[in-house]
């Protein structure tokens, strides 16, 4: 007698153990919302077999090789530094250091292109997406996240007093934008997107702003714990469609 096998196999990282691999330190309190993005991107990524991915500005997180543990990742970022990270010593990662506007591949050499948190960073995003759809194959995928319309810091004005101002903020972390909606994106892209999540919602935002605070490192976690329950609580309740700061995007080259 033949039996049959009923396990399904799966190319992407099944949720639970892809959350377990947060790389921000403290994940469970001042990286929390580093796990709300991981879920939203788990949510749009396709779990099909891509065995050559780009990740472009993956810099030291090494997201892209927890999400698809069996591809070949190409990393590449402006910062020759990265290249030591842990993340892009891995036997399956190859570490580029490069520019996003100026991709040193030929054309429709990879299965997938991911630009997680990269595009508020670039000044000239049109030709960064150019690229990213030059060298990516027909039929193949084209992963995002970004800020969304509702992105601003503090989100609340209450929170004004222990955070610094959203000016500071986009400056220390290098955006030239503040984000995109998804027609913006649309444009920018011309294609039909396939999927989106959305991430960091209103509920949850208020241990992200806590996170990126003025306050001490001690007051951050302990304000972070005592947001727990309701962070919890919200991040559970979130639907991918729902409200949120920030948006996953899932996209296919024709």
């Amino acid at each position: 007698m033949v039996t049959l096998s009923t396990k399904t196999h799966h190319f992407k990282q099944p949720l639970k153990e892809f959350l377990a691999s947060n790389p921000f330190p403290e994940p469970l309190t001042l990286g929390f919302f580093y796990r709300e993005k991981m879920r939203a991107i788990h949510h749009i990524a396709p779990d099909q077999e891509l065995p050559k991915i780009l990740e472009v500005g993956g810099g030291q997180s090494g997201l892209t090789s927890l999400l698809y543990p069996q591809a070949k990742i190409t990393n590449i970022d402006f910062n020759p530094e990265y290249a030591k990270a842990p993340c892009n010593q891995q036997e399956q990662v190859s570490f580029v250091c490069g520019d996003a506007t100026d991709l040193p591949f030929a054309d429709a050499s990879f299965d997938a292109v991911t630009m997680f948190d990269l595009l508020e960073h670039v000044p000239d995003d049109q030709k960064a997406i150019s690229e990213a759809l030059r060298v990516l194959r027909p039929q193949g995928f084209l992963l995002i996240s970004t800020p969304n319309e509702n992105w601003r810091f503090p989100y609340y004005k209450f929170m004004q007093s222990i955070c610094p101002s959203e000016a500071e903020v986009m400056a220390e972390w290098g955006h030239v934008r503040r984000g995109y909606t998804l027609a913006e994106l649309q444009d920018l892209i011309n294609l039909p997107y396939k999927k989106s999540a959305t991430f960091i919602n209103p509920l949850t935002v208020l241990n992200h702003d806590v996170a990126f605070s003025k306050l001490s490192h001690r007051q951050r976690r302990i304000l972070c714990k005592l947001l727990s329950p309701l962070t919890w609580v919200s991040y559970y309740l979130h639907q991918p469609q729902r409200l949120g700061t920030e948006t996953a995007s899932l996209w296919q080259k024709e």
